[in-house]
């Protein structure tokens, strides 16, 4: 009995070891958040010889091992279907199952009682390994104060603080007119509150400074990460203040107080520009249209697994030119605004090649637009490379010229190109313009490479024109170079 006893202790670190050493070895690691989220009840199968497993072969490094630990002390268990599964990663419950097995012969060999031997025994390992267990013991109590230091430190229960900063450094090679023909530097900085009370909503404070940028990269419609805002970083503003949250588990509901706007109420914009790009243009250009960015109201439905149907409704702030401010309640409220938009967005969203979306956008425009956008946007991921773009019709009317435009963007981008996590990318885009006699257009192409988990630099080469008619030098290079720092 005693020989068993011993067995049985040794078991035990024995079945962690195989835990440990089977989830650094598995051919198939989990993410997060499927190791975040509950398991299914499994109802695991009593083996009574390791053969019954038929995927374990004698052949396997940890045969003997299962063979013991299945035929001496049955304290593994296997799937309904007799198989194992020793290369897969070990859930929380898997893990706590088999334990408890083994838990259950080690109590009751225990409850015989060790002989001499066998506590002789133990006492000398007990001895051998004292270093080891001292310096177990120091790392687990190193990791409690670090634990409830955190505690004490952290920010807020709640609510977590995150920081961006976009810096741009941009060098025009020519001018349009007296604008755009020096290098600028221009930066943005963003602060975001956000808060969950449940763990699946959030609610979003965002404080945001600018230098502005209005003028940079004029021709070819702006830069992505700046802002049309120039009030200096002296002027700090609430730049997004919103709360979404679930109903259910396919309906999300989104209420904002401003900056919510066409894109920001859709699940993707599916092209692979977005984001990356230096150029605004790299965002489609069908979502900027019309104005809004004031008190808004949206959802998103999952229709099934892949279709996602996206919709929301934004009015404006500020003034229509002629002294009338929107969104105020004795001009017309937030169905009056002087600007406004509303859009509906059904999203294919896969994990195979294709995603696409069908979009309908319609808005005001400092009062004076009202324009309707059709829109399609597709992206083909091969794997190594990605082909996207999209293609709308804008109706306008109520303009002076009283023109309709047509809008579309198409381009490659390469993820992972040389360094894990980068993207190049090239594409062409048609800028709007409902002006009679023109047709702006810009080219770009851009690296974007992680430096580490914080900085982030995308230096990229870029051309725009504004086929003006009648104006001379309406086209420009550029060399520009951004810094993204994120904590």
């Amino acid at each position: 009995m005693s020989n068993k006893l011993w067995k049985a202790l040794v078991a035990s670190p024995a079945v962690l070891g195989m835990v440990i050493s089977g989830s650094a070895i598995a051919a198939d690691a989990p993410s997060v958040e499927a190791l975040e989220a509950p398991s299914e009840a499994i109802e695991l199968a009593q083996v009574a010889t390791v053969d019954e497993l038929s995927d374990v072969q004698p052949t396997d490094w940890a045969y003997t091992a299962l063979q013991n630990l299945v035929e001496t002390y049955g304290c593994i268990e296997g799937y309904p279907n007799r198989t194992f599964r020793g290369n897969n990663a070990l859930t929380r419950y898997e893990f706590a199952a088999g334990l408890n097995s083994c838990l259950d012969v080690i109590a009751g060999l225990i409850g015989v009682g060790p002989d001499d031997g066998t506590l002789a025994t133990i006492q000398r390992l007990q001895q051998e390994f004292q270093a080891e267990l001292a310096t177990l013991r120091g790392r687990v109590d190193a990791l409690e104060a670090e634990t409830a230091e955190l505690r004490a430190q952290q920010f807020s229960t709640t609510t977590k603080l995150r920081g961006q900063v976009d810096a741009h450094l941009v060098q025009p090679f020519g001018d349009i007119g007296t604008l755009d023909d020096n290098a600028a530097f221009t930066a943005r900085a963003r602060l975001n509150f956000d808060t969950s009370f449940t763990g699946e909503d959030r609610l979003r404070i965002r404080l945001q400074g600018t230098d502005g940028s209005n003028n940079v990269l004029r021709a070819a419609g702006g830069l992505a990460n700046g802002s049309g805002d120039a009030q200096g970083f002296g002027g700090i503003n609430v730049d997004d203040f919103y709360y979404s949250f679930p109903v259910g588990s396919r309906l999300d509901l989104i209420i904002a107080a401003n900056s919510i706007v066409t894109d920001d109420f859709v699940t993707s914009t599916i092209v692979p520009f977005d984001g990356p790009s230096v150029a605004d243009a790299g965002g489609p250009i069908l979502y900027d249209v019309v104005g809004g960015g004031g008190a808004a109201a949206g959802f998103s439905y999952s229709i099934t697994d892949n279709f996602v149907l996206d919709a929301g409704y934004s009015a404006g702030e500020g003034s229509n030119g002629a002294g009338v401010v929107s969104n105020s309640n004795r001009q017309g409220g937030i169905f009056g605004a002087a600007t406004q938009s509303s859009i509906v967005q059904l999203s294919y969203l896969s994990d195979g090649i294709f995603n696409g979306a069908l979009v309908y956008i319609n808005g005001t425009n400092g009062g004076t637009q009202t324009i309707d956008t059709y829109g399609g946007l597709v992206s083909f991921d091969f794997g190594r490379f990605i082909i996207g773009g999209y293609f709308a019709q804008h109706d306008g009317s109520g303009t002076a010229a009283g023109t309709d435009d047509t809008t579309w963007q198409a381009g490659i981008a390469f993820p992972d190109l040389f360094i894990e996590g980068s993207q190049l990318g090239i594409y062409y885009a048609d800028l709007f313009s409902l002006a009679a006699n023109t047709n702006p257009y810009m080219v770009e192409g851009y690296y974007e490479i992680p430096v580490n988990q914080f900085l982030t630099i995308t230096p990229a080469l870029i051309y725009g024109d504004l086929d003006t008619v009648g104006t001379a030098d309406t086209d420009n290079f550029y060399g520009a170079i951004r810094a993204t720092f994120k904590f």
